[in-house]
């Protein structure tokens, strides 16, 4: 890949599609997904990679959180040091690296090296999120750049309620090794597709290309963040340890499906979302917050209730479905043109708070245990809440 030079080959913005181009945007919904399911997996098949490679159930579960910070690392930087580069190279770049680091975790056998792979893996996911949703909107005319980023993004649910379900069985059946090795086939079929699919698009222009404190001082940009900064914290506490909480109530043995439920009831939440996140964003973060609050209490008094573990999960899921696409909505709203830059922030803080719910969960998992887990979610989703509450003008949409 060369430096900053403009790709002389890009399709120029006046020739961009006036019908959705469903291979190219299929293509990074694919990569998206193969995203998702790279930094879950483990969440899943905790007991047996704990067993074959000789570390406990919390130490399995920071290879969550060393991807996390892996992409916590990368999105701002790499953000601002390939502004001025084409973007098609830089996405076959990220999506690589995957090839590489899931190669690596499904042969290693020593639990250092598997933190590296995981490490580099995470910056590859934060290469990535920071491109797909402006290469997206870049690829259509503007009348279509909100199906077209919708399509883009259809790879975060499938990945929560198909992948993610699938890669635990197969890890379950034929061995977690080979969940990974499959994940790395995937990701050069995705790589030959991506080169064909997508269109040579050169770097953003400049007005797109100022400072990143000044979107950050945006009115209301820092009140979004630290909205889905708490709310994600509290998601993540729970999902990367939902093995241990879920054996509370004699879940773990069909734990695949359980996590199947969390991903369609997440497909709802996409759907309720999609239908009223123009007028009602506020609303929909207010009722995403307090909907998970009340699955947490349920957890927190019941559980060894396999019926409250399943009716809290449902709730859980739709509560969840939504929220992604609720913070891009009003990140987006604060940022204007600096949307790229603005999507380096959501990358940064998303995993960040992956990255500390991982500590955070196995600090709790290796003191007080499982079972109360779910205090901790509801302090954070209280938290949520009152900023969401006291700061209404952050979900408003500014008049530029």
């Amino acid at each position: 890949m060369s430096g900053h030079a403009l790709d002389p080959t890009a399709v120029p913005v006046a020739d961009a599609a006036t019908r959705l181009p469903l291979g190219g945007l299929l293509a990074l919904a694919c990569a998206g997904f193969i995203t998702i399911l790279t930094e879950a997996l483990p969440a899943g098949l905790l007991s047996p990679m704990s067993a074959d490679l000789g570390v406990s159930r919390a130490l399995v579960g920071q290879l969550v959180t060393i991807y996390a910070l892996g992409s916590l690392v990368a999105a701002l930087p790499m953000t601002a040091l390939t502004r001025r580069w084409p973007r098609r190279p830089l996405l076959l770049t990220a999506i690589a690296g995957f090839v590489v680091v899931n190669t690596i975790t499904a042969i290693s056998h020593h639990y250092g090296v598997m933190l590296v792979a995981r490490f580099c893996a995470g910056i590859s996911a934060g290469l990535l999120w920071s491109l797909v949703a402006g290469y997206a909107s870049r690829m259509v005319v503007p009348q279509l750049q909100g199906r077209a980023i919708a399509v883009a993004m259809v790879g975060t649910p499938l990945a929560l309620s198909l992948g993610i379900p699938a890669g635990t069985l197969l890890g379950q059946t034929i061995g977690w090794r080979w969940a990974f090795a499959l994940m790395s086939i995937l990701s050069v079929g995705l790589l030959v597709w991506a080169r064909l699919a997508l269109p040579p698009l050169p770097a953003p222009g400049a007005a797109a290309q100022q400072p990143l404190g000044n979107v950050l001082r945006l009115r209301g940009m820092r009140t979004a963040l630290l909205t889905m900064f708490l709310y994600v914290l509290a998601h993540n506490v729970l999902y990367t340890y939902i093995e241990p909480f879920a054996a509370l109530s004699g879940a773990a043995a069909w734990l695949d499906r359980l996590l199947l439920v969390f991903g369609v009831a997440a497909l709802v939440g996409i759907w309720i979302t999609g239908l009223l996140v123009d007028r009602w964003l506020r609303e929909l973060v207010i009722a995403s917050t307090v909907a998970f609050a009340l699955s947490a209490v349920a957890f927190g008094l019941w559980p060894g209730s396999t019926w409250v573990l399943v009716a809290g999960t449902v709730v859980w899921g739709v509560s969840f479905g939504g929220v992604a696409t609720q913070f891009q909505t009003a990140v987006a709203r604060r940022a204007d043109e600096a949307g790229d830059i603005a999507q380096s922030f959501v990358v940064t803080g998303w995993n960040l708070a992956i990255a500390l719910a991982g500590i955070l969960g196995g600090v709790m998992l290796e003191t007080v245990g499982e079972r109360w887990l779910p205090a901790i979610l509801l302090v954070l989703l209280l938290a949520t809440l009152v900023v969401v509450l006291r700061q209404p003008r952050a979900w408003e949409p500014i008049a530029h």
